[in-house]
């Protein structure tokens, strides 16, 4: 009788460790899940630094996947990227867009914003081309956006700044993995000198 007892007392010690192996589990799924949600709202990773210079703002407000509106009222176009159309003429993976650089760029976010010298500082539209930097985590969002697939690499009238290379070579990387725009609209061509064209929604 003895020995049967502490042979169930081991086997409810062995039910608390089951218990408890579940709950780490659980635990680690959560973690896990936590740090995929980061990682595409752009928080996972360490901190970059921020590039010196610049100028401080805060969003307003997410027009479309690549243009904002500041607090101060200035509207402003990232430069060197391009993402499908929203407004006008839709395009294929043009709202998705829109809606990760929303998730980037909530209103009240503190940004910092870049010239890139080798393009206009303000575009045909009165609109301010920037280098747009999460200035909490130091995260490039036209970058960002590139990495994800919810933008490609566009360099105006042929001009490459200082982030072409590494623009250039994130989109091959998404455009192999299919992600993003290159993976909802696969007849998008490559063409960086001119504007992305992923057809109709």
């Amino acid at each position: 009788m003895a020995l049967r007892d502490r042979g169930e007392a081991w086997g409810g010690r062995e039910s608390n460790r089951g218990r408890l192996g579940r709950s780490l589990l659980l635990l680690a799924l959560a973690a896990a899940l936590a740090l995929a949600t980061a990682a595409e709202a752009g928080r996972a990773g360490p901190l970059e630094r921020l590039p010196p210079g610049g100028e401080d703002a805060r969003i307003a407000y997410v027009i479309d996947g690549d243009t904002v509106v500041l607090t101060s009222g200035w509207h402003v176009r990232l430069v060197q990227i391009d993402t499908p159309e929203v407004y006008g003429t839709p395009e294929c993976y043009g709202r998705r867009a829109s809606e990760v650089t929303k998730r980037l760029l909530p209103p009240g976010t503190l940004v910092r914003l870049y010239r890139e010298p080798r393009t206009d500082s303000v575009d045909a539209y009165g609109r301010l081309l920037r280098y747009v930097f999460r200035v909490r985590d130091g995260l490039d969002v036209n970058v960002q956006l590139v990495r994800v697939g919810a933008a490609a690499p566009y360099f105006y009238d042929g001009r490459r700044g200082r982030y072409a290379r590494l623009l250039i070579r994130l989109a091959w990387r998404a455009r192999a993995h299919h992600l993003g725009l290159w993976g909802r609209c696969p007849s998008t061509p490559w063409d960086p000198d001119h504007g992305v064209s992923t057809g109709p929604p």
